[in-house]
């Protein structure tokens, strides 16, 4: 079963980052405590990261609760398949995430893909396995990776928030690229996964005009 960090951990982390990495002390200062925001796993939680890719979060809320709703608060692999794509598209789903949906279902059941045995692989290892999915990339197996599993020290690096907020940290003139971008939280380990979370709290106050930067945002 998945244990996200405590709060504790998580502040002892946001310290020791800070020292690591003095580019990210101004973050560290700025940002209020977080909790992690773990999520139900497995099947229904690599889903849920599929269905809510590219919309707005209150229109993957509302999507969600449709698809909730649909499947009769039953979300399985074997649930999912008795629907075809016609009834999930019926539910708010794309075409394409229907599809999805169904080669992740019928991954878990023909034995390609097993979420219990995947909480035991390394964080590579797994990867490996969700991005061998159909529709998975390697953006939702590192958010499935922290969000869904609660480990610590996974960086998605292509997630343009976090390249915007490393680039106010390090106060760079361009955006890193994804690989860039894994490249510079190297120095973040053991604490990957924190760090993200920290330089998404410190975007999202930035944007929400809760906190002020020295430079003006586009």
């Amino acid at each position: 079963m998945p244990i996200a960090p405590t709060p504790v951990q998580i502040a002892a982390a946001r310290e020791a980052l800070a020292v690591l990495d003095p580019a990210l002390a101004r973050a560290q200062a700025q940002t209020p405590p977080f909790e992690w925001r773990l999520r139900p796993g497995g099947y229904e939680g690599l889903f849920r990261m599929i269905v809510e890719q590219q919309v707005s979060v209150a229109a993957a809320a509302a999507i969600w609760k449709r698809v909730v709703d649909g499947l009769d608060g039953e979300i399985t692999p074997q649930a999912v398949l008795a629907r075809d794509a016609d009834q999930l598209r019926a539910l708010g789903l794309s075409g394409q995430k229907a599809r999805y949906g169904h080669e992740i279902a019928l991954a878990h059941v023909g034995g390609r893909i097993d979420f219990d045995q995947l909480e035991r692989l390394s964080d590579e290892e797994a990867i490996e396995r969700l991005v061998a999915l159909k529709g998975v990339g390697r953006w939702t197996a590192e958010t499935f990776l922290m969000f869904c599993e609660g480990r610590s020290d996974v960086f998605p690096g292509d997630d343009i928030a976090l390249q915007e907020a490393m680039r106010w940290a390090d106060g760079a003139a361009l955006r890193l690229t994804g690989k860039q971008a894994c490249a510079r939280a190297e120095i973040w380990r053991p604490h990957r996964s924190v760090a993200a979370h920290l330089l998404w709290g410190w975007y999202g106050a930035v944007k929400r005009g809760e906190i002020a930067l020295e430079e003006p945002l586009p």
